[in-house]
């Protein structure tokens, strides 16, 4: 009498041997992959930028104390900010102009917010190499066109902030800005 062996039934060489070593490679790689997750979250998370480096990403300006014909000097991003309040003859001075003629071609309106031509918000940084332009502060020089002056090498700046004479290769860069009420925006 021949012994014949069943290879199909419960035993070391049967079905459910295989599914428990499947049952093991799946957990353990399972309980790798929430290991390597665990340790990466923090690895992660420490490249957010900081409480205080969220703080500076946008900077709230209150417009209501700012009169015609005046300029204020604020901070956005650790850089001087300028907002001015544009007089109808200034409006009317900057609209004068071909922006053709302009070494950085731009119109005021381009420069502006619809409906709200005579705020002007600009970085307070010259363009040429990073000096700090006068004509925001009281009584300082606003140059010959009557917007900003730099005193470092001469760049003279209209009363729309678009460069007129000097080694000044640019306008002064316009934020993105938005206004949250009739006195006051969100630069950022």
């Amino acid at each position: 009498m021949a012994i014949v062996e069943h290879t199909d039934g419960p035993g070391p060489s049967g079905g459910e041997e295989v599914r428990r070593r499947d049952f093991i490679n799946i957990a353990a790689v399972s309980f790798a992959g929430v290991g390597a997750a665990v340790v990466a979250l923090p690895l992660i998370d420490q490249m957010n930028p900081s409480a205080d480096v969220l703080a500076l990403a946008s900077t709230e300006v209150d417009l209501s104390a700012i009169q015609p014909g005046q300029a204020i000097k604020t901070t956005f991003r650790s850089q001087p900010l300028f907002v001015r309040h544009l007089t109808d003859k200034e409006i009317a001075e900057a609209d004068k102009v071909d922006p053709s003629t302009l070494r950085d071609p731009q119109t005021l309106e381009q420069r502006t917010v619809d409906g709200k031509k005579q705020w002007l918000i600009t970085m307070g940084v010259c363009t040429h190499l990073g000096c700090v332009p006068l004509g925001a502060g009281e009584g300082e020089v606003r140059g010959e066109y009557g917007g900003y002056f730099c005193p470092c090498h001469g760049s003279s700046y209209d009363t729309a902030a678009r460069i007129r004479k000097g080694p000044a290769p640019k306008n002064l860069e316009v934020p993105k800005f938005s206004f949250t009420s009739d006195t006051a925006i969100l630069v950022g």
